[in-house]
C-alpha cells in the first residue's frame, strides 16, 4: 500500500485494517510528504512490518526471500500481488502517468507487474483540472484501476468531488483486482500440515521429509476465501498465515488429540499432514550408543482420518491426502473407499522437483464419482484448485440431460447416472449450477 501526502492519509490506517480483515498481508510505503500527516510508526504497529519511507532506507538483502530481490524496490515490487495507493494525490498521479521515479513509491510503481489501484483524494479544483483528468486517462489506458473519489465537504472547506473513497470500498476493489473469492465465508476449516515425529530416544526420531508447504498453502488459500482457519501443524520452518489459529504438535498422538478436540466446531476438515505410520514400541530414556546393528519393534500409529470420519457430525466435509510412489490411482481409490472420506487428494512424491519439499505439486482430486486431474503448478495455486473442487462438494452441481421432452423417465435417469460416471472433462459440458 502506498500512502502519499494528503489529509486523507489518516484514512489509510483504516484501509490497512480493512485489507487485513480480508486475510491480506500489507506492507506500507510512504512518500516524504505523507510522513507529515501520519507517522510511519502507526503503519508499522498495524502491519508488523517495517514502513519504507525512502529509497535510501537500510535494506538487508540477506533477508530477502527468493521471491524478492536484493534491491528493495525491486524486491517489494516482486513480492506484492497488488499495489494500492491511497490517498493518491494529484502529484503522485502525475508522476505515475509520466514515468517519473524520484522516490521509493514511484520507483516501485515502474518495477511492479502486479495490478495497480489508485484512490485519488484532493481539492475539487485540482480534481477537475484538465491536467489531472488527462493523467488519470493515461493511467486508465495503461490498466491502472481508479477508485473514484466521492463528493462532499472537503478538508479545505470547499464542497465537491475529491473525498477519498471509503476504506471498505477500496478494499473491495483490491479483492476484485486479485480475483479473490469469498466462497468459504462462514466455514470453519481445520487443516493439518507437516510431518510428525516419533521418538527413538531423547535426540532421535522416526519421521519423513514433509515440509508442510501444501498444508500451509491450503490454510492461506482458505483464509483468503473468507474461512476461519485452524491449522494443526507438525514441526515446520514455515510461517503460518497471519490470522489463522495455529496449534503446534510433534507426534501422531498429539495431532490426533488436537484434531479430535477441534473437529466438532469445524465444518470442513482437510487432512494434508504426513502423519508417521509407525512409532517405536520402546523409547529409550537415554541416547542410544552406536554399538552395532539394532532391531526396532514398531507399532502402528493412530489412523486419524478414519477416526475423524467415524466421529463426523452431519454436514461436515472431510478431505484426506494420499502421497503415493506407485499405483497412484489404485492406492488412492482404495484409501478413499476404506476411510470413507468425501474426497482424497492423490499426489506423487517421486517426481523431480515436484511434491514433497518442493514448491510445486500435481495431484488428482478423487471422489466416488469423479477423478479430476490437477496438473503441476505452484502449491499455492494448487491449494485454490483443491478448494474449488471442495466448494463443488459443498454446493453440488445439478446434473441435467438435454433430451426430447417425450423421452421416458427411466431413460432420463439412466442418462443422468451415465453422466455422473463419465470423465470430468466430458461430464462438465453437461452440467449447470
Amino acid at each position: 500500500m502506498g500512502v502519499s501526502g494528503g489529509i486523507a492519509a489518516y484514512k489509510a490506517a483504516e484501509l490497512v485494517r480493512a485489507l487485513q480483515r480480508q486475510a491480506l498481508e500489507v506492507h506500507v510505503v510512504m512518500t516524504a510528504a505523507a510522513t507529515k500527516f501520519i507517522q510511519p510508526l502507526t503503519f508499522a504497529s498495524l502491519t508488523g512490518h517495517k514502513v519504507i519511507t525512502s529509497l535510501w532506507d537500510e535494506w538487508d538483502s540477506a533477508e530477502a526471500t527468493p521471491e524478492q530481490n536484493g534491491i528493495e524496490h525491486i524486491g517489494e515490487a516482486l513480492w506484492a500481488e497488488a499495489l494500492v495507493v491511497a490517498p493518491a494525490t494529484a502529484n503522485i498521479l502525475a508522476k505515475f502517468a509520466h514515468g517519473i521515479a524520484d522516490d521509493f513509491l514511484t520507483t516501485m510503481y515502474l518495477a511492479t507487474r502486479a495490478p495497480v489501484l489508485v484512490a485519488p483524494a484532493m481539492n475539487v479544483n485540482m480534481w477537475e483540472h484538465k491536467a489531472t483528468q488527462a493523467n488519470l486517462e493515461i493511467l486508465r489506458q495503461r490498466g491502472v484501476r481508479v477508485v473514484d473519489p466521492g463528493a462532499g465537504s472537503l478538508a479545505c472547506g470547499m464542497v465537491g468531488v475529491g473525498r477519498m473513497a471509503e476504506p471498505e470500498a477500496i478494499a473491495d476493489a483490491v479483492l476484485h483486482a486479485l480475483g479473490r473469492r469469498h466462497d468459504l465465508a462462514g466455514e470453519i476449516v481445520l487443516i493439518t500440515a507437516g510431518g510428525t515425529r516419533e521418538a527413538l530416544d531423547p535426540v532421535r526420531f522416526i519421521g519423513n521429509r514433509s515440509s508442510g508447504k501444501m498444508g500451509y498453502a491450503l490454510a492461506d488459500a482458505a483464509e483468503s476465501r473468507g474461512a476461519k482457519v485452524i491449522l494443526i501443524s507438525g514441526p515446520s520452518a514455515l510461517h503460518p498465515p497471519a490470522h489463522c489459529e495455529v496449534i503446534r504438535v510433534t507426534t501422531a498422538e498429539q495431532m490426533r488429540n488436537a484434531v479430535l478436540s477441534r473437529m466438532e466446531e469445524s465444518t470442513l476438515i482437510i487432512k494434508a499432514a504426513a502423519v508417521a505410520d509407525y512409532r517405536p514400541v520402546n523409547v529409550a530414556d537415554h541416547k542410544l550408543k552406536r554399538t552395532g546393528p539394532i532391531t526396532l519393534e514398531l507399532a502402528p500409529t493412530e489412523d486419524i482420518l478414519a477416526e475423524v470420519v467415524r466421529r463426523r457430525r452431519p454436514g461436515q466435509l472431510i478431505v484426506g491426502f494420499a502421497a503415493e510412489t506407485e499405483n497412484r490411482m489404485e492406492n488412492g481409490r482404495a484409501k478413499l473407499l476404506s476411510k470413507g472420506a468425501d474426497a482424497i487428494v492423490v499426489n506423487t512424491v517421486t517426481g523431480d522437483g515436484i511434491g514433497i519439499e518442493a514448491d510445486t505439486n500435481a495431484a488428482t482430486f478423487l471422489t466416488l464419482t469423479t477423478s479430476i486431474e490437477l496438473p503441476e503448478m505452484p502449491k499455492r495455486s494448487l491449494a485454490d484448485r483443491i478448494l474449488d473442487e471442495i466448494v463443488t462438494l459443498r454446493r453440488p452441481r445439478t446434473l441435467v440431460v438435454e433430451m426430447d421432452e417425450h423421452v421416458d423417465e427411466k431413460t432420463r435417469q439412466d442418462a443422468v447416472l451415465k453422466q455422473a460416471e463419465a470423465p470430468a472433462s466430458t461430464r462438465r459440458q453437461l452440467i449447470v449450477e
